[in-house]
C-alpha cells in the first residue's frame, strides 16, 4: 500500500488532537455523574428530584475548605460534580436536601462560577445532608453528593424546594 502524503497526514492528526482537547475541554467540565436538571421560571418544587449514589475517595475539602458563611466543607466523594443544575432565574431562597435514609452524608453546591461554595452535613437529627440558603443567582451549579468516610456507597434521592 503506498502513502501519498505522509507528512500532511501526521501534521492533520496532531491538528486533529489539538481541536479534539480544546473542543472536549468544557465538555468535561459540564458533565455529571448522574446528569443535568433545570429550574425554569415556572419551577414547582414536586418536580425537582433526582437520584445518585455517593461513592469515591476524592477529599471535598479541596474544592473548598469553608463556604461562603463559613461552615466547613467535609465529605468524599467523586471528582466529577454528582448533578449539575441550572437555574434560568435567580430564587431568592432554594433548600437542597439529601435523602439517604439518614445515612451520613455530606453535600457541596458550587456555582455559578467556582467562586461561590455552599456547604451541607447533618440537618437537625438527621445524619442527611442538605443546604437552605438564600440569594440563589441565575447560572449553573455543580453538585457532589458526599460521605463523611472515603469509599461509601450509598443511594440517595435529591430534593430541590423553593422556599
Amino acid at each position: 500500500m503506498k502513502y501519498c502524503c505522509p507528512r500532511l497526514q501526521f501534521r492533520g492528526g496532531w491538528l486533529v488532537a489539538i481541536l479534539t482537547a480544546i473542543t472536549a475541554t468544557p465538555a468535561i467540565a459540564q458533565t455529571a455523574n448522574f446528569g443535568t436538571f433545570k429550574l425554569l421560571t415556572s419551577f414547582d418544587s414536586a418536580q425537582v428530584t433526582v437520584q445518585g449514589f455517593t461513592g469515591g475517595s476524592y477529599s471535598l475539602s479541596a474544592i473548598s475548605n469553608r463556604d461562603r458563611d463559613q461552615r466547613a466543607c467535609i465529605g468524599f466523594a467523586d471528582p466529577k460534580p454528582d448533578h449539575i443544575m441550572v437555574l434560568e432565574k435567580d430564587f431568592s431562597q432554594l433548600t437542597i436536601q439529601v435523602d439517604s435514609n439518614n445515612n451520613d452524608t455530606t453535600l457541596i453546591i458550587q456555582g455559578p462560577g467556582q467562586t461561590t461554595i455552599r456547604c451541607g452535613d447533618d440537618t437537625g437529627k438527621s445524619k442527611d445532608a442538605s443546604v437552605s440558603d438564600r440569594n440563589w443567582k441565575r447560572g449553573t451549579y455543580r453538585i457532589w453528593v458526599g460521605t463523611f468516610n472515603p469509599g461509601v456507597k450509598r443511594d440517595y434521592t435529591l430534593k430541590v424546594e423553593q422556599q
